[in-house]
């Protein structure tokens, strides 16, 4: 198959699976749109050796199109730290970091923004699968400032960090600081016990859970050095938006 008839062929399948009565669009757009949709809809339920072979291929090529950026291919800002700007679905490293919400499932809102989404839509539908067995294990939500790993499967990163940050709806408070805390020192806890030597975050809270840019971006650079005293890792510190790239330089 083409990376046409690979998406053509995903969206037909979801569509039947999912009740839907719908032509396919012909615009390419609006079928990556609509693709993406309906596997961010998708609940946690099995799925066939067949779909799953066609969805890894697209996916695998669609970031193979983005373009792969390595370790290698950055220069460390200081010893094991390293500040990137760009889509964090692309970064090749052992392991990337996901805010998750306490759910642990994905964001199941069709094409939403959030780093929980785009990770999700780029790793396959396993992943949803593979937090969903770790979640019904568990038998509860995950708490703030705790992190879980699974696989990457079709990201670049072979492992994702999932971890859940403090929601900030008025004042900051010293908890909220701490909870924070915590998620850096869990998923680098978390990482050190599975042997991952390196590993990237991107700025936990400060999306729609509504933590100040600056104050978090503190605590993350604080919380690694501190980390990286004792254990060796390589660190990092991910951003997508101009204003957290600037926060980070002034810190680092």
């Amino acid at each position: 198959m083409t990376q046409d008839e690979r998406r053509v062929w995903l969206i037909r399948a979801l569509l039947d699976e999912q009740g839907y009565r719908s032509e396919v669009p012909q615009d390419v757009w609006e079928q990556k749109r609509l693709l993406r949709g309906l596997m961010n809809v998708r609940p946690p339920k099995a799925v066939s050796e067949e779909f799953l072979a066609v969805q890894d291929a697209y996916l695998r090529e669609a970031i193979r199109e983005k373009g792969v950026t390595k370790l290698s291919d950055l220069t460390p800002i200081r010893p094991h730290q390293y500040l990137w700007q760009g889509d964090i679905t692309t970064l090749a490293v052992d392991a990337i970091v996901n805010a998750a919400n306490s759910a642990l499932l994905g964001c199941f809102t069709p094409n939403h923004a959030c780093i929980d989404n785009v990770i999700h839509t780029y790793a396959g539908v396993q992943l949803r699968l593979a937090c969903d067995e770790i979640m019904r294990a568990q038998g509860h939500e995950e708490p703030t400032g705790g992190a879980k790993i699974t696989p990457g499967f079709n990201l670049p990163a072979k492992y994702v960090l999932h971890t859940v940050g403090p929601i900030v709806s008025g004042r900051l408070a010293e908890r909220h600081c701490k909870e924070l805390a915590s998620c850096y020192e869990s998923c680098l806890t978390l990482a050190a016990e599975n042997g991952i030597g390196s590993v990237a975050f991107c700025c936990i809270s400060t999306g729609v859970f509504g933590f100040p840019q600056r104050e978090a971006a503190k605590i993350a650079v604080e919380t690694v050095t501190a980390f990286q005293k004792e254990r060796p890792i390589d660190v990092v510190f991910n951003v997508f938006k101009e204003a957290d790239l600037r926060i980070y330089q002034a810190l680092l």
